[in-house]
């Protein structure tokens, strides 16, 4: 549905017309497990449990709001792409996107699973160290790196960092001789093409801060400049074309792109590079109308798409890397709300309030993202009724799940989720309205334990030094 400005107003743009297309699913009770973490089920009670752990149990002893991750199904998430890339007869890596959740426990369990990752800032850089995931498995992103990061990095040992811009080159070229070292690094290409879910368009893409332009002929200067460095070692090169992308149509033309510039680099150079990163933004189902692809399936077509276009070129097919974040982690937890107001607005739709908000999830409002709920400390018989679940925050925008059906009985004091919060949500948490960052608690096996610790008064306090 679009959101565009409604010619009446945005009163009038927000109602859902007659007719439309979101209906009541025929079961309020049912956990759709494209969308709920694979351990995710309800008791004989109805109530729900996750890790074999019921979430009134899970609220009781850790209060609401709370990030619920199930250890299990990120496990087997993580094990999937790793398998699925080694599976298919070409040298692969699967670097984690460290952005959408990270978290100490996260990077072991990564760690454990045989993935690497890739950091974009110091602190970032800072929690996969303190981890133990080795440096050599840590990529480096950004667009504005300081001297500082770059130094820490080097010193480090980082794998790979993606350079991002001619200053970087500058800077990171110099840090690398101070120190001694010979700094393996990509170079982040933009290829012209942007994916969002099943569109992608190939132009007018070049005006973003990210990346050297293929068009524009700076990436290719980018490689001179590089390869004329002692103390630089380029690997290969980057491309990101996007996000929640759900087919692998447009990484088919960035691939087709990006091998063409390796092969200029031969032709010019007589250097073949060993590595080509196709980037991350694969897509997860927050709804039951999203329908994403399975680890294998990813995995088989873009091996299938390199080796084709480098074949094309007459060049080894190089090392490929992916970097799943969203994919492995979104779908792992949820957000479990304990509701607060139930107000309904008769012809329009009823207001559930939560303990939570915008401060826990900033996609909604952000985004304008879509997401699914569900009555999680019963079941209910009830009928459906047309809700908007909202926050408690001073902004009318404090929107959690835009559009949803909840039981019509639904009452203060009940527990309601939103699934597919594992990417992101936490990341991207703040203290507005000075509110409480909520913990993110690992269940598995019968039992949960906080992984990240909910946010005190004391902790606010401490940082105002008044």
């Amino acid at each position: 549905m679009s959101r565009s400005a409604h010619p009446a107003g945005p009163r009038h743009g927000d109602v859902l017309p007659e007719g439309h297309y979101l209906a009541p699913p025929s079961d309020l009770n049912a956990l759709d497990p494209k969308v709920w973490s694979r351990t995710v089920t309800r008791d004989a009670n109805g109530v729900a449990t996750v890790g074999g752990i019921t979430v009134t149990a899970l609220a009781a002893e850790f209060g609401t709001p709370a990030y619920v991750l199930d250890e299990a199904d990120f496990r087997a998430r993580a094990r999937a792409w790793h398998r699925a890339f080694g599976a298919e007869g070409v040298a692969a890596d699967v670097y984690y996107a460290g952005k959408a959740f990270l978290s100490k426990a996260v990077v072991r369990w990564l760690h454990e699973e045989g993935l690497s990752v890739d950091v974009c800032s110091p602190g970032e850089l800072a929690v996969a160290l303190a981890a133990g995931m080795p440096p050599e498995r840590i990529a480096l992103h950004g667009n504005n790196k300081s001297v500082a990061e770059l130094e820490q990095a080097v010193k480090a040992g980082v794998g790979h960092i993606v350079i991002d811009s001619t200053l970087e080159i500058e800077r990171l070229a110099e840090i690398a001789e101070r120190q001694g070292v010979r700094q393996p690094v990509l170079i982040r290409v933009t290829v012209g093409v942007e994916a969002h879910t099943h569109e992608f368009i190939a132009t007018a893409h070049e005006d973003q801060k990210f990346g050297f332009s293929l068009a524009q002929g700076s990436a290719a200067r980018a490689v001179r400049d590089v390869l004329g460095r002692d103390s630089l070692e380029l690997r290969g090169l980057h491309s990101h074309i996007g996000s929640q992308i759900f087919d692998t149509a447009a990484f088919e033309v960035a691939a087709h792109r990006v091998v063409a510039l390796l092969a200029r680099i031969r032709d010019e150079h007589g250097v073949e590079l060993p590595e080509i990163d196709l980037g991350g933004g694969l897509g997860i189902a927050y709804t039951s109308e999203d329908d994403p692809r399975e680890p294998g399936e990813i995995a088989t077509a873009l091996a299938e798409i390199v080796r084709r276009e480098c074949a094309a070129k007459e060049l080894a097919t190089p090392r490929l890397s992916v970097e799943p974040g969203r994919a492995i982690v979104g779908p792992t937890a949820f957000t479990l709300y304990r509701v607060g107001t139930v107000k309904p607005l008769p012809g329009l739709r009823t207001y559930v309030s939560v303990d939570g908000g915008m401060s826990d999830n900033i996609r909604t409002a952000l985004y304008d993202a879509d997401y699914s709920v569900a009555l999680v400390s019963r079941t209910s018989q009830a009928e459906p009724m047309l809700v908007r679940v909202v926050g408690k925050h001073c902004e009318s925008g404090d929107i959690v799940v835009r559009d949803a059906f909840l039981p019509a009985d639904l009452t203060p004091g009940d527990l309601i989720a939103v699934p597919a919060t594992g990417a992101y949500c936490r990341s991207m948490a703040s203290n507005y309205n000075h509110a409480l960052r909520p913990p993110v608690l690992a269940v598995a096996d019968g039992a949960a334990r906080v992984i990240v610790r909910r946010e005190t008064e004391e902790d606010l306090l401490r940082l105002d030094i008044g």
